[in-house]
């Protein structure tokens, strides 16, 4: 299947993909990941490994559609587990340092 990663053409098959991705180990996935072999891979991690190209120069998005086409399976990270205080931490942000009382 011919696809376009970073504005170049690439001619992708699944077992291409499968014999690219075999012997790599998975790195920590914290955002979107492909199932590829029962194991889980970050997106970006793949589109290096089977493009060559340097991560920065293509989107999670452009690889996701290629192992789609593929019949691979794309997922997002779910979020972790946060207590409210978190959460609203997450939200808002972190207070800026406030002065400490009776300094001024």
């Amino acid at each position: 299947m011919r696809c376009v990663i970073a504005r170049f053409p690439f001619d992708l098959t699944k077992s291409g993909v499968l014999e690219s991705m075999r012997g790599v180990k998975p790195e920590p996935v914290t955002g979107e990941y492909v199932t590829i072999s029962r194991r889980q891979f970050p997106l970006k991690q793949v589109g290096q490994v089977v493009t060559g190209q340097d991560r920065r120069d293509f989107s999670a998005a452009e690889v996701q559609r290629a192992m789609v086409r593929l019949g691979f399976t794309c997922h997002t990270a779910p979020e972790p587990d946060l207590s409210p205080l978190q959460r609203a931490s997450a939200v808002l942000g972190a207070p800026e340092d406030a002065p400490e009382p009776g300094q001024g």
